[in-house]
């Protein structure tokens, strides 16, 4: 048989082959649909802003209407909408995302140079939270019903509940003396080697805490979900009965088929993640692509934002994307039912 198809059966009863080329096609199509659609709404999105960037950008210092208006047709803000949108998607399709009005440095540098800080940041705190929900969710179904599973469980959904912005202004309150509450090294200091890496950790633990917080729940509860779908399956009362113990039972039979629907969410919640750094950056002063976007509302920074905004939507896409890809070949059900 053709290993890029299964046999899977029609409505009517009457077999038809699947071919993984065409599904991933399909799910390629969707990405790239979702993309265009991201382009545009990165254009006009911010259009409806108040305010103009060049009175912005000019705020605090005696300028004349004539500086103004040559502000705005040094930045094509004078030109009719559907010009600078064609400019905008030649000039994106060519890599290039503009000129900050902020910085007036290429946008797609200042990303660059930010993009680190929030991958350390979003990384650190997406293992943490995996590492913790799997563990805390298959030993809660594991111990249904117990003081444990209705704790874990119960602490988890209020923290998943609580905004994030709130969180992070508490612990900023509660640990503020004895941790860094901004930036990622400590000022002034020439820290290298371990030196430095202790300091961005000590740095790193109260923005980490606070989206581990708000999102290790959503791992949990799934992984809960699957463990207790998998307790009642035939393969582990036979494991029992070979007289495996419970522990071994659940870790080595229970665990790996349980851990299917949340390798792929892990996937589909890592570019929600990286997007959602925004807020907690800008609370603790963390120099990311989340405080860059917050600094370009100010102004508004219109390339600026623009290019945040496409490079988050984009990771978002691509890692949908890549969950679709990974539950196809993961889960052979999904390939009968496609």
């Amino acid at each position: 048989a053709d290993p890029t198809t299964v046999e899977a059966t029609a409505e009517g009863g009457a077999p038809r082959r699947l071919s993984l080329g065409r599904y991933v096609w399909s799910k390629a199509l969707g990405a790239l649909v979702s993309l265009a659609m991201v382009v545009v709404m990165g254009f006009f999105a911010f259009r409806i802003l108040p305010g103009d960037p060049a009175v912005s950008m000019t705020r605090g210092r005696r300028v004349s209407a004539g500086e103004v208006d040559r502000l705005r047709a040094e930045f094509g803000l004078d030109r009719p909408l559907y010009e600078q949108f064609y400019r905008y998607v030649v000039d994106l399709f060519q890599g290039d995302l503009g000129i900050s009005y902020t910085y007036n440095q290429p946008v797609s540098q200042l990303i660059a140079e930010k993009v680190a800080p929030t991958l350390l940041l979003t990384g650190t705190a997406a293992f943490f939270s995996v590492v913790l929900g799997l563990w805390l969710g298959q030993r809660a179904a594991w111990k249904r019903d117990s003081g444990f599973d209705r704790t874990a469980s119960g602490v988890s959904l209020v923290l998943w509940s609580v905004p994030t912005f709130w969180l992070g202004l508490l612990l900023l309150m509660l640990l503020g003396g004895p941790l860094p509450t901004g930036g990622m090294v400590t000022p002034g200091t020439n820290f290298t080697g371990f030196e430095y890496v202790i300091d961005v950790v000590r740095h790193l633990v109260l923005p980490v805490t606070t989206m581990v917080a708000v999102t290790f729940a959503q791992y949990l509860l799934t992984m809960r979900s699957s463990m207790l779908e998998e307790m009642g399956a035939d393969y582990l009362t036979t494991a029992r009965a070979k007289g495996l113990r419970e522990d071994t039972v659940r870790t080595r039979h229970a665990l790996p088929n349980a851990l299917l629907p949340t390798v792929t969410l892990i996937f589909m919640t890592l570019g929600h993640l990286i997007g959602g750094a925004v807020t907690v950056e800008t609370i603790f002063s963390w120099p990311g692509l989340g405080y860059l976007t917050y600094q370009g509302l100010s102004t508004p920074d219109l390339p600026l934002l623009q290019g945040t905004f496409v490079v988050f939507s984009a990771i978002v896409v691509v890692m949908n994307f890549i969950a679709d890809l990974i539950y196809r070949v993961l889960d052979p059900r999904l390939k009968a039912a496609s």
